[in-house]
């Protein structure tokens, strides 16, 4: 029987196509006080991925977190056919909600051609199967969470995570701005390379902004510590797919103003470099005055 919760993802990316270039996406509460920017990057890109030939792929998205997105409202996605070319294609897709731009993002396709090839070495890390599964937060703890944090923490997500280095949110200790993660869905899904793809954009958001974190010892359990991304950026190298496993390799170079950098390199299990990311997020402390 197929998982519930990959199959609501599945449907949740699908999207209601609305008229020629428009399409309205629901949303998720996976437990963050926001819309989930994954979930948006997804949906954008499965919007802009409907209004182009089946001959021609997606290899990178350039997108701009506006505002923060309403959990309760639908999410209208304007895409503007900006481009047909021989060989590429460029989309833009405006997310509305409440009558406001809350996201945009441009999308380059190409047909698929053969060219020069090399990549980047995979970390020597160990594999998924080694890896014990994410630790579970004591009882205890878990009690004293907001209701919010309470269903992040708690309920079972579409991607399982396994971490090289695991660390204590609750405790978090100072550490070099680098982290591996494997991560896959929790089912298989159809071989729709453009499902896989948006699947990837969904993920592609999570760890990130956390790896910026990890010099200065903060978490976003912290109740005076503030976390929103801002741009991400995205390219689409070789083929994967999204329920194999896949290593995410991360690290932020710089953090200053109240923004961190973050990049990420994401391989399939014999090596290939399938897809790089690149995100600035707010990272701010604040002071919590009493009520």
């Amino acid at each position: 029987m197929p998982n519930p919760i990959v199959t609501e993802l599945v449907e949740l990316l699908g999207l209601e196509r609305l008229e020629h270039n428009l399409f309205r996406g629901q949303s998720r509460d996976i437990g963050t006080r926001y819309v989930f920017g994954g979930q948006v990057l997804g949906q954008a890109l499965s919007a802009a991925q409907q209004t182009v030939g089946a001959e021609r792929s997606a290899h990178s998205l350039h997108a701009y977190f506006l505002r923060a997105g309403d959990i309760e409202a639908p999410i209208v996605y304007n895409v503007e056919r900006t481009r047909d070319g021989k060989s590429f294609s460029t989309r833009r897709v405006i997310a509305i909600q409440h009558g406001e731009q809350i996201f945009n993002c441009t999308v380059s396709f190409q047909i698929a051609e053969p060219g020069f090839e090399h990549q980047m070495a995979m970390p020597n890390v160990p594999q998924a199967d080694d890896l014990p599964p994410r630790k579970s937060l004591p009882p205890a703890e878990f009690a004293k969470l907001p209701p919010k944090l309470q269903r992040w923490f708690g309920r079972s997500g579409p991607f399982e995570l396994r971490y090289v280095d695991q660390r204590d949110e609750l405790k978090p200790e100072k550490r070099p701005p680098l982290q591996n993660v494997w991560f896959r869905l929790v089912d298989r899904i159809s071989d729709s390379p453009e499902l896989h793809r948006a699947m990837l954009a969904y993920a592609s958001d999570f760890n990130l902004i956390g790896t910026a974190m990890l010099p200065h010892g903060i978490s976003f359990l912290q109740s005076n510590v503030q976390v929103a991304s801002l741009d991400h950026a995205m390219w689409f190298h070789r083929p994967f797919r999204a329920d194999d496993w896949l290593l995410y390799s991360c690290d932020s170079p710089t953090a200053q103003g109240a923004r961190g950098l973050a990049r990420g390199q994401i391989f399939s299990t014999d090596g290939r470099l399938v897809a790089s990311t690149v995100q600035e997020g707010m990272m701010r402390v604040v002071d919590i005055k009493p009520s």
